[in-house]
């Protein structure tokens, strides 16, 4: 069970939804399913940063932007929340979460035809209450949704909802999750599951001890500069076993190292800090061994031991793992429980011939399936519990009740690799997450060099570079994946390094204002056309007094994918023979919601000099500060701020002469957070700065 940490621990928001719509669909629902069935014992394993969200969300103390909206009045909503709403209700799969519910699907269609038809017309009020209590009543727990006697009636009723099923709806919402530990703090005093875990904030622990070995699992693969931090791997470790000891009563010995990533260094801690067991996968094993190794080889436990230090281990059955994850949501209830059972049996036949047990590991993600299954996978887990159930020469055991009913074969050494490939490159070696290294490296080593702030204001930066280290921000950059929350992936992978920044009282690197991802950006880009000469008031004080810039404006119909709404409306440039100028519009009433703000602008001459400013700005007020120019001729810059921000930087100044060529790019920032940033991409470039050659 897992979701990365959607809070920012500055704002105290949960920038996304998924671990509350995850815990109102799986986590309770799961695990209570097994008090039907006594005979069948499981692992469940928590991923404690997951658990913290649902706990905060139990409390009532989550601020949760998504679910805030759904518990508006419709009346009272504004157009930017409709849209909002209509942006973000529509995540489910459509055939099995959506249409399962003619209300819901009712309005999907309407919000289909809209988009195809581009109109700009919204749900009527009613619409959008049922729309408010639908996108969130699709994913409440199967068994909730026939036992509880509200929810029944709400999903009976379909339609035509008060303010009052929202008001009740937010409140159902939080009893659920106050359900979730106590249902594994049960079952787990009981001994019906067994509790493992994973490093605190989900990171690929082999790639925090040494980066560097990702070249071992895919020789010459590209690598950014070397991140070696195993201090923070066993911190993350000896967070999750505290925090499951503490939450659920349980130690834990066993773990799940983040997307089945292991390594010799990794064992070696894990052991150190006191567990007993680990999973991976069986393409790990084929690698540790040197050979594809069949079921004899795979359906029995193992001992890794080296240098004094001792660990089990299993590997996952990777296919028949991938058959429940992928394939049996396709197929009728009964026939994938049966058809499940006899390839295990299938499997095991020349084993047991033998004369020995087989342990048979299936381990898969416990929450993203089941929304793609009928009922969400309660009937097919039903069929497949109450066959094992009533099979005599059959048993589900824990995991730490297999090593100690069976005798471990022994490794001496455990190949670097995750489940995926048994190797790392979903997480290292792209552009993308070879950027997000560097920029996590750098973070790392600021903490490092940084002592002069509060013990506590060092304790949140901390907790913010372990955040940044979480795999899931990297599961999305690189080619590997798609979705449609990429865009707030990324946004809060950069917000968390921002904020180690903000807490050791340091301005972030101007590189976090922009995307890591390669985003195509649709863009409107006119090059200058002739000389500008405007005046410096931030007053749109003629028409025609920028006649003659470039302009730079970013396609709104690409920016509306963005979770966040463009500070920037547009950008104009331009120049005369002595001075560079630039004008940046605002969307309307973007001062009021953010509050002051800040331009960094970095130039690039032809001759490779480099200049920056940075310029400070609310409503009739401006200040240039931090100024670097690459000379110190023509003056210092100008800036005023009204209507508009106009800016005018002597070309010399800049180190620009007789007509050289220039780049630019700004960023805007609030409150030491990156907000915005002209391109999105690259810099804006001008071929020549002499305007008698623009109209040659």
């Amino acid at each position: 069970m897992h979701q990365p940490f959607y809070k920012d621990l500055v704002s105290g928001e949960y920038k996304l939804p998924w671990t509350r719509m995850h815990a109102l669909k799986d986590y309770w629902g799961m695990a209570a399913l097994l008090e039907e069935f006594p005979r069948v014992r499981q692992t469940f394993n928590l991923v404690p940063s997951m658990m913290v969200q649902v706990a905060e969300y139990a409390a009532g103390t989550a601020r949760d932007p998504f679910l805030e909206v759904c518990l508006k009045p419709a009346e009272s909503l504004t157009d930017d929340e409709k849209r909002f709403l209509l942006r973000h209700s529509f995540y489910s799969d459509p055939q099995r979460m959506i249409y399962r519910y003619p209300r819901y699907g009712e309005l999907h269609r309407a919000w289909q035809s809209q988009r195809h038809t581009r109109s700009g017309h919204l749900l009527a009020t009613q619409e959008f209450r049922d729309l408010q209590m639908w996108s969130q009543l699709a994913w409440f727990d199967e068994d909730l949704q026939t036992q509880d006697a509200e929810v029944r009636e709400w999903i009976a009723r379909g339609r035509n909802f008060t303010v009052a099923d929202q008001q009740r709806m937010g409140e159902k919402q939080r009893e659920i999750a106050g359900m979730v530990l106590p249902v594994y703090r049960r079952l787990a005093a009981s001994g019906q599951i067994e509790v493992s875990t994973t490093p605190y904030y989900h990171p690929i622990l082999p790639l925090l001890c040494d980066s560097n070995i990702a070249g071992t699992a895919h020789p010459n693969v590209p690598l950014p500069p070397r991140f070696r931090y195993p201090g923070d791997a066993r911190r993350q470790l000896v967070m999750a076993r505290e925090y499951i000891a503490r939450e659920l009563g349980v130690t834990p010995v066993g773990l799940w190292p983040s997307e089945g990533s292991v390594s010799d260094e990794v064992f070696t801690i894990a052991a150190d800090v006191g567990f007993q067991w680990a999973g991976t996968d069986s393409g790990v094993l084929n690698r540790t061994l040197g050979r594809a190794v069949g079921v004899e080889g795979l359906y029995h436990p193992y001992r890794w031991q080296q240098q004094g230090k001792r660990l089990g281990v299993i590997f996952r059955d990777h296919f028949l793992s991938d058959l429940i994850g992928f394939v049996y949501a396709k197929m009728d209830a009964a026939a994938a429980a049966e058809d499940f059972l006899r390839r295990i049996r299938e499997n095991c036949q020349g084993i047991l011939g033998a004369g020995r047990d087989a342990l048979v590991p299936i381990i898969l993600d416990g929450e993203n399936a089941w929304e793609y299954y009928d009922r969400n996978g309660r009937p097919f887990l039903r069929e497949l519990y109450r066959r094992i159930s009533g099979d005599p020469a059959m048993e589900a055991l824990t995991v730490s009740e297999a090593f100690r009913r069976m005798e471990a074969q022994v490794v001496e050494y455990i190949f670097p690799g995750s489940w995926i490939n048994a190797n790392f490159d979903v997480w290292i070696g792209a552009e993308e997450d070879n950027q997000a290294w560097t920029q996590l490296l750098r973070a790392r080593e600021t903490f490092d060099a940084t002592h002069n702030v509060s013990e506590d204001e060092r304790r949140l930066a901390f907790e913010e570079l372990l955040i940044a280290e979480g795999s899931d921000w990297c599961w999305w950059y690189g080619p590997e994946h798609d979705s449609a929350n990429r865009i707030e992936f990324d946004q809060l992978y950069r917000s968390h390094l921002a904020n180690v920044y903000r807490f050791l009282h340091l301005d972030p690197p101007e590189e976090l204002s922009r995307p890591i991802l390669r985003i195509s950006v649709g863009e409107v880009h006119v090059e200058p056309s002739g000389a500008i000469t405007p005046t410096i008031d931030g007053e749109i004080t003629s028409y025609f007094e920028w006649i003659g810039a470039g302009l730079y404006r970013v396609d709104e119909r690409s920016g509306s994918m963005h979770s966040k709404k463009l500070l920037v409306k547009e950008v104009h440039y331009g120049a005369d023979t002595a001075n560079f100028y630039l004008r940046l519009d605002l969307h309307a009433a973007t001062e009021p919601r953010v509050g002051p703000l800040e331009a960094r602008l970095s130039f690039q001459a032809g001759r490779g000099q480099a200049a920056s400013m940075t310029v400070g700005f609310a409503h009739g007020h401006t200040q240039v500060r931090e100024v670097r120019l690459a000379s110190p001729s023509g003056g210092p810059p100008e800036a005023a701020y009204n209507r508009v921000l106009e800016i005018r930087v002597p070309l010399a100044s800049l180190g620009v002469a007789g007509g050289g060529p220039l780049a630019f790019q700004m960023s805007l920032w609030q409150d030491g957070l990156p907000m915005d940033a002209v391109p999105q991409q690259g810099w804006i470039q001008i071929a020549n700065t002499n305007p008698a050659e623009w109209l040659a």
